[in-house]
């Protein structure tokens, strides 16, 4: 089931807009029923701007009904194990438990997994503010 997870990936990350970087990166989110939420990275001149790959799955996780989140992959053309930067890492654990595992990924397939909990131990929760 993996794979099929780093292909979405991968798909996704063949759509990206990179003008700027050129660090196409791929990110594919699986919940506990299956559904599958893709997203690629998107550049804009004021670099700040633009959103990662992490992100965009989520905006499509959200917009799809959300769920419990089981897995996530991410790949990057460029780099291989390629790991959620940091506001990825928090955004990820907002919505996905810390036992939800993350498939690190290259160009051929998932290379490593870990879990959320093991990416950010120490990240925010959100329960504190309400």
């Amino acid at each position: 089931m993996m794979h099929d997870l780093f292909l979405a990936a991968r798909e996704a990350m063949a759509k990206c807009y990179a003008p700027y970087s050129k660090f196409p990166v791929g990110a594919a989110i699986r919940t506990t029923d299956g559904r599958v939420f893709a997203g690629c990275n998107i550049e804009v001149a004021s670099y700040p701007e633009g959103w990662c790959a992490e992100t965009t799955a989520l905006g499509h996780y959200i917009m799809g009904g959300g769920g419990e989140i089981a897995e996530i992959a991410v790949v990057a053309e460029r780099m291989a194990r390629i790991t959620p930067c940091g506001g990825c890492r928090q955004r990820l654990a907002e919505f996905a438990g810390p036992d939800a595992k993350l498939y690190l990924c290259d160009d051929a397939g998932v290379v490593e997994t870990v879990t959320i909990g093991q990416m950010l131990p120490y990240g925010f929760e959100g329960k504190i503010l309400r």
